[in-house]
């Protein structure tokens, strides 16, 4: 394990956004779902490229609540610009991805400390 300094950890910037928007996205080498997340008036709406497939459709991920890096440069995916990681672990049975989210209500565009 690599340690870094409490000063470090606070340079990554990670944030409660909410998905307003998904679509499937099979040009993507693995399968992924693109995603629109809004992050509250001052940052407003970003993009992301999630593998996600394996636990989630795009009609079930409108209005769920999920952190992301904020501040991490951008990716090209195929044809989309990822502009933000959304963050997730593997599941017990490392087969797909689950959404790392906030299990109590919570302001969109709040940082995660």
């Amino acid at each position: 394990m690599n340690f870094i300094d409490f000063d470090a950890f606070q340079n990554v910037e990670m944030r409660v956004g909410e998905i307003t928007r998904a679509e499937p996205y099979p040009e993507a080498r693995k399968p992924a779902i693109k995603l629109w997340i809004n992050f509250g008036p001052i940052i407003g709406e970003k993009k992301s490229s999630a593998q996600i497939t394996d636990h989630y459709n795009p009609q079930t991920l409108i209005g769920k609540k999920v952190l992301a890096v904020m501040n991490l440069k951008p990716r090209q995916i195929g044809n989309f610009i990822s502009e933000v990681l959304v963050l997730g672990v593997p599941d017990i049975k490392d087969k797909g991805v689950v959404l790392v989210v906030p299990d109590q209500d919570t302001k969109i565009g709040s940082r995660l400390y």
